[in-house]
């Protein structure tokens, strides 16, 4: 059997989870997110921050971590997958990711003024 150097979507979907894209270079953490690392981190602190603001009193563990949910939502942004597509690779559902990833969005823009329709930044 054949090996192929070009990942498959099946290879790209399995980094899409923080703990496994640790393990690549900047260059290709830039490459499969979309923003480099130093900005990735910059991103989640923003939305750490906003999240105990918001969450002070307590409340329901969610079952997406902040880190895998700002990767979904950049993949949204960048790539133009659907909720349900992404949602699915993620393990939550559709409406759940909407809500949340709508939220980050929300997020970065007031505290952070990351513009999200600025197809540069990608």
């Amino acid at each position: 059997m054949k090996k192929t150097l070009t990942p498959t979507k099946e290879s790209i979907d399995s980094l899409r989870n923080y703990e496994a894209s640790k393990q690549l270079t900047d260059t290709r953490f830039k490459r499969l997110v979309g923003v480099q690392r130093t900005t990735f981190k910059e991103m989640l602190a923003v939305l750490k921050t906003a999240y105990q603001l918001k969450h002070a009193k307590g409340g329901r563990k969610p079952k997406l971590s902040l880190e895998d949910l700002l990767m979904a939502t950049l993949q949204y942004v960048r790539e133009y997958r659907t909720y349900e597509e992404i949602a699915a690779v993620f393990g939550i559902h559709e409406s759940n990711f909407i809500r949340r990833s709508q939220w980050v969005e929300v997020t970065l823009v007031q505290r952070w003024c990351y513009d999200f329709k600025n197809s540069s930044q990608f």
